[in-house]
């Protein structure tokens, strides 16, 4: 189990990354000012609303509050866990990830890494030597792939026989018990073991970081399956893997579509005619997983099939899981292929050029929607068309609000035939929702332990303004005032730590949630009207500590009542008691 990461190197991490850089090379940047601006990455909008700070090492969006340090934002747009997320950051500046001993923080699969790559180089080393291997040549050559492909995919071939891999990896115990971890070997009623790929041409799958997750493998012989993938393991989760993504992604870092095929051998056919941005799923549908790991990529997607009737049946699957991400800026397109033919086939027939004809030609999800479902009516007659509203509208109703969903019920009301708008009844009640909780939201003025809190998370120089305030306060023991003292003895030990930085020391802290939702507030105050605020603040704050250890008849503090008692005492002694908020521990 590896220990906690440390908390300096998390400051040093924070400290050598560059937040603008790392979000730049996602989401491009505009300077505005001081700061950074783009159009919010994670809702949709025209108008650019996500501002990220250089000097605070911080991002936020001020339409729907996302914010937090460059480690939050690779945790939120490229799937992260808190850990991957460090490790990512750390790889990118040169950096070693320290762990502190006695302290566990969920399981260690570097180890399953470092066999999982090892796994690669036997098969890659096989491909190259074993003197079995000409079987394996000799299908590669017949699909027209060269040896700069392979390389470049970094196939492999897994031998005839039990356990090749297993005789060589498999050393003691423990390293037999990874690779079952890592589904590299089953394991049988007759409880002996044997390697799970045998006599296939090897497919490493690699994650976003690159890093082999599992493999895939075509059969050789007459076995069976055709097609074996990875089990399910702690690395390797189907529904949320693309095949070919990363190296897709090594090919052109600014990835404008992604094409998604069926398999693993459509992926590398299509590279080895220059078409270098197709994916696939590994035995399983398209997800929104995949899909929202496409989106965070590219803006446009286009779905591959055969024409036939099976082909159909899946694209319209696909159709209905991708309904629930479509947002304005992002596009979904279905490519439809002759019978027969799949990618792999047909770009040898006809070519790079003819084939990139095909994918610009292929069908908008929108067109491909009513398509569908006109021809499932009589549109010539009320009744079809009044048919088609109903058979529309539970696909449209999963389309997140915003434009593109509006432009669907435009569309759909135009081949209706009415103009009232009444058939989307959602969406203009919610954004008056979504605006009113906004407003109430933006005239809420916090506690003041809240506001110093988030005052000096926003400005951590002004902890000269908070040593000039009495600290009476720190003698009332609750959630917030510990809270802000324990930011204060932070901040006064490490006076350069910037915003994502303090953030970050409350990480793995319960109050965590409550701090990243007081680091949503923004200070445009003028520098001196910052300092009399956070004064202001802790003036109250001892007002209310004051209030507090007031003697109440029969010498009680008011912690020490039932709410009934307290209650009878608001009323009986107004303005005695301090508000039941003001210890900061909600937000």
């Amino acid at each position: 189990m590896p220990g906690r990461i440390p908390s300096q190197f998390i400051d040093e991490l924070i400290s050598r990354v560059d937040v603008v850089e790392i979000i730049n090379r996602r989401v491009p940047l505009k300077k505005a000012g001081r700061d950074f601006q783009a159009c919010c990455p994670f809702h949709d909008e025209k108008t650019p609303s996500f501002t990220v700070s250089q000097q605070k090492q911080f991002y936020h969006c001020f339409g729907c509050g996302a914010h937090g340090s460059a480690i939050g934002f690779l945790m939120e747009y490229d799937n992260l866990g808190f850990v991957e997320a460090v490790e990512s950051l750390a790889e990118s500046a040169g950096l070693e990830v320290p762990r502190e001993a006695g302290y566990d923080q969920g399981p260690d699969l570097r180890p399953l890494y470092d066999l999982m790559e090892e796994a690669s180089r036997f098969y890659q080393q096989q491909l190259r030597q074993h003197p079995e291997v000409y079987q394996a040549v000799d299908y590669l050559k017949h699909r027209g792939l060269t040896g700069e492909i392979a390389a470049r995919f970094h196939l492999g071939f897994a031998p005839p026989g039990w356990d090749n891999l297993l005789s060589i990896l498999g050393q003691d115990q423990a390293a037999i018990e990874r690779l079952s971890q890592c589904g590299l070997t089953s394991e049988p009623e007759s409880g002996k073991r044997y390697d799970r790929f045998r006599h296939r041409i090897v497919f490493p799958i690699r994650d976003s970081r690159g890093r082999v997750i599992g493999f895939g493998g075509r059969v050789l012989g007459d076995d069976k399956p055709k097609y074996l993938n990875s089990p399910e393991t702690p690395l390797f989760h189907k529904g949320r893997e693309l095949y070919g993504l990363y190296e897709a992604r090594k090919a052109n870092n600014k990835l404008q579509r992604l094409l998604v095929v069926e398999g693993y051998m459509d992926v590398v056919a299509l590279a080895q005619y220059g078409i270098l941005n197709a994916v696939a799923t590994l035995g399983t549908a398209t997800t929104q997983d995949h899909l929202e790991l496409i989106f965070r990529t590219c803006s446009e997607v286009v779905f591959c099939f055969d024409g036939d009737r099976a082909g159909k049946d899946a694209a319209w699957k696909a159709l209905q899981t991708t309904l629930p991400v479509m947002r304005e800026g992002r596009e979904a397109r279905f490519l439809f292929l002759p019978d027969g033919e799949d990618p792999d086939t047909l770009v040898r027939k006809e070519g790079r050029e003819a084939f990139e004809v095909r994918i610009d030609g292929a069908l908008p999800l929108s067109e491909f929607l009513f398509q569908q479902l006109t021809g499932q009516v009589k549109m010539e007659t009320i009744d079809g068309r009044a048919h088609l509203a109903e058979l529309a509208k539970p696909y449209l109703e999963r389309l997140p609000p915003g434009l593109f969903r509006r432009m669907m019920y435009q569309h759909l009301e135009n081949l209706v035939g009415i103009r009232d708008g009444h058939l989307d009844t959602q969406s203009a009640g919610t954004g008056r929702a979504s605006r009113q909780a906004r407003q109430r939201q933006a005239v809420q003025r916090p506690t003041p332990i809240r506001f110093a809190i988030a005052l000096l998370l926003d400005n951590p120089h002004l902890v000269t303004t908070a040593d000039s305030v009495d600290d009476s306060w720190k003698q009332w023991q609750t959630t917030g005032t510990q809270i802000l003292s324990q930011l204060l003895e932070i901040i006064r030990s490490q006076p350069t730590l910037n915003k994502a930085a303090l953030l970050e020391r409350w990480r793995d802290s319960e109050h965590f949630a409550h701090l990243n939702k007081l680091a949503e507030h923004t200070f445009t105050l003028p520098e001196m009207d910052q300092e009399t605020e956070l004064r202001d603040a802790l003036v109250k704050l001892n007002s209310q500590f004051r209030k507090e250890s007031r003697p109440l008849p029969g010498n009680l503090k008011p912690s020490e009542l039932s709410e009934t008692e307290l209650d009878a005492l608001k009323k009986r002694y107004p303005g005695t008691l301090p508000s039941e908020t003001d210890d900061g521990s909600e937000s």
